[in-house]
């Protein structure tokens, strides 16, 4: 909680966090009122500034907050459980994993939600960039893990295979999230299926003639 410089009760807490949370989707990091913020939640500016610091220590412990509650309820395997000769069926199992635990726990749309926050505090060495930090490098393992197995091609460079993988995987779910009132579970399961296909097509060694 290093963004706080004191603890809130609980409850107030998860208060302050969630309407926080809400505000910067719809609002954007620039856009959003701290003045609405504090209002919502029935409490005086004397007194948010005795717990923040500023909207930008709010914004790292909404990112925070939701982080540490999906550790318990997200699952991710280790990179190197995906060193195995079904690869890419370890890789849709974990798709399909997700995508149950994002309609369990909104948290997990929430946290996706605020990688795309317009004007969000650059990523840096706070609670976003960490986590993003964490993400990438995880995926590089995955990718190491399956070129170990002959299922991920070896004749790129490895960091230009992430950074390609990247830019799939997060141009995807920008499109996504700007679309998510529009797809029901039936067709984000296709969408997923499309994704997954996309990646193989991308990261698979080529065919030999």
């Amino acid at each position: 909680m290093g963004s706080e410089k004191a603890v809130l009760p609980p409850e107030r807490r998860r208060e302050l966090l969630d309407t926080a949370m809400r505000e910067f989707v719809r609002h954007g990091f620039g856009g959003a009122s701290l003045n609405r913020i504090i209002r919502s939640c029935g409490m005086s500016k004397s007194s948010f500034y005795h717990y923040y610091a500023s909207k930008e220590a709010l914004f790292d412990a909404v990112v925070t907050a939701i982080a540490d509650g999906l550790r318990d309820s997200v699952k991710v395997p280790e990179p190197d459980e995906f060193a195995v000769p079904d690869f890419w069926d370890a890789v849709a199992r974990l798709s399909d994993d997700l995508m149950r635990a994002a309609g369990r726990d909104r948290r997990l749309i929430d946290l996706w939600r605020l990688f795309y926050v317009p004007d969000a505090p650059a990523p840096g060495d706070g609670p976003l960039g960490r986590v993003k930090a964490g993400i990438d490098g995880w995926l590089g393992g995955v990718l190491a893990a399956g070129r170990s197995v002959g299922a991920v091609r070896d004749d790129l460079p490895p960091s230009l295979q992430s950074e390609l993988t990247l830019a799939l995987l997060w141009t995807i779910d920008a499109w996504a999230l700007k679309n998510l009132d529009a797809i029901d579970v039936a067709e984000g399961r296709r969408l997923a299926g499309l994704q997954l296909a996309m990646l193989r097509r991308l990261l698979a060694p080529p065919a030999v003639p």
